[in-house]
């Protein structure tokens, strides 16, 4: 063979070469164009985008976690957001224990057949509270009985040996295994975070001020709450999110002590005045008095509810959060909360036209 022609040959075998190697970079920039594409990328949401599902399925495996968290009628789309922000960041094998009110169920099932969420609805029956709460006649709204129900945790999670409890006003940005995988001391029933931790100190409430001890909630004048021997400077915690031990939980009664602990405050008004909207607090902070286990401040990054909350965090802050909390009277899908921005982003409309967002115009911005 001569020199040419061997020339001739090494110059095809390039050709050849160059011609494979350029055909597999085209296919895989269209696969990288594909997996960037927002439209079909898991876990990315388009706020107020009815076609939000990804078309990709997540592999969820492992044991299961159940979360549950309460759906007024009123908060429906509050409830759904949550949960839609918790199954998106997490690969985990999540169920959604929804309790909600009769008047509820179809509403609640309409949503949530829209959705990819693993769910159990329970309904609530408020007769349990029988005996057990007072109306304020100067505050007729104030009582909320879906409130009442992380007391009947073991009730309607009887095969659970361990739960998370979120209140409605959340949205999860870390993956709530985390949460979960929480480790509670021995002989505890229950792990919350604390009020005078780093990421959410000193909780202002409006009418209260500061409120972030024991004092801020309970009468220490009332025989009953002396008794106890209860320090009030003690640091109060918060009980809108919780990580429970259900059989340390059934095996010390918490449900009964909640319950006794609420007949007793009917009879003799054991809370704070000082006290804002919330009675759900001054009982478990009675049951779980230095016999609790701690949480990670940044999966309960709250007070987003309240005045001012804009400028409590930077934006840096709130986008590390594991979980925010819009507890207070501010809530995200209303006019005037701090970072609903983030909230939208989870928001799934509802099909019924029900529930709305409340938004501010262009024009009044």
């Amino acid at each position: 063979m001569t020199l040419r022609r061997v020339n001739v040959v090494i110059l095809v075998l390039l050709v050849i070469a160059f011609v494979i190697i350029l055909h597999r970079n085209l296919l895989n920039l269209t696969d990288f164009l594909k997996q960037d594409n927002p439209d079909s990328a898991p876990g990315i949401i388009l706020p107020f985008e009815t076609d939000f599902l990804s078309t990709r399925k997540v592999v969820r495996s492992g044991e299961e976690i159940p979360v549950l968290i309460t759906a007024p009628e009123e908060r429906l789309g509050a409830a759904v957001s949550a949960m839609n922000s918790i199954y998106h960041n997490s690969k985990a094998n999540i169920i959604f224990n929804i309790v909600t009110l009769n008047e509820s169920l179809l509403h609640l099932k309409t949503w949530l057949s829209k959705t990819d969420l693993k769910h159990r609805i329970i309904a609530f029956d408020p007769n349990i509270l029988t005996g057990k709460i007072s109306k304020d006649p100067q505050k007729p709204d104030a009582v909320r009985p879906l409130s009442f129900a992380r007391f009947y945790l073991p009730i309607f999670l009887p095969d659970a040996e361990k739960a998370i409890y979120l209140d409605d006003d959340v949205i999860v940005q870390g993956d709530i295994r985390e949460l979960f995988d929480t480790t509670l001391k021995s002989g505890h029933a229950a792990a919350f975070s604390e009020d005078c931790d780093s990421a959410s100190s000193k909780g202002f409430i409006r009418g209260a001020g500061n409120q972030n001890s024991y004092m801020g909630f309970l009468d220490f004048k009332k025989e009953a709450v002396k008794k106890l021997g209860m320090r009030a400077n003690t640091c109060s915690f918060n009980p809108g999110v919780f990580v429970a031990n259900l059989t340390e939980w059934k095996q010390q009664n918490v449900t009964g002590q909640l319950e006794s602990w609420m007949e007793l405050n009917v009879k003799e008004d054991l809370y704070s005045k000082n006290l804002a909207d919330s009675i759900i607090t001054p009982p478990m902070l009675i049951v779980f008095y230095k016999h609790h286990s701690n949480i990670d401040p940044m999966w309960n990054v709250r007070h987003l509810g309240t005045t001012g909350a804009g400028n409590r965090y930077s934006p840096h802050f709130v986008k590390l959060a594991k979980l925010l909390h819009w507890n207070g009277h501010y809530k995200p899908w209303g006019r005037a909360s701090s970072y609903s921005d983030i909230w939208d982003k989870w928001y799934i409309p509802d099909p019924t036209g029900k529930f709305q967002p409340i938004r501010r115009h262009a024009e009044d911005q």
